[in-house]
């Protein structure tokens, strides 16, 4: 699974890591105001991204058992 391409339309630039978490990218999202919706579907802009090594814990920092027993091998 940890080689497989996530892909997928609610996540973006996501991977796996070994100790099973799902890493990708955040966002941040302002809800426009009416006057600049241009359909009733244009709710939100997107105001920043935040790549998963700034989004999620560093895996050195993983609370993941296994990880912590494969090192001690």
């Amino acid at each position: 699974m940890h080689a497989l391409p996530i892909a997928d339309d609610v996540v973006r630039n996501a991977r796996l890591r070994p100790d099973g978490r799902m890493v990708h990218d955040f966002y941040l999202f302002r809800v426009k105001p009416v006057s600049a919706r241009r359909d009733p579907d244009d709710l939100y802009e997107l105001v920043g991204t935040t790549p998963p090594d700034q989004a999620f814990r560093p895996i050195e920092e993983s609370a993941c058992p296994a990880l912590r027993q494969g090192a001690a091998r």
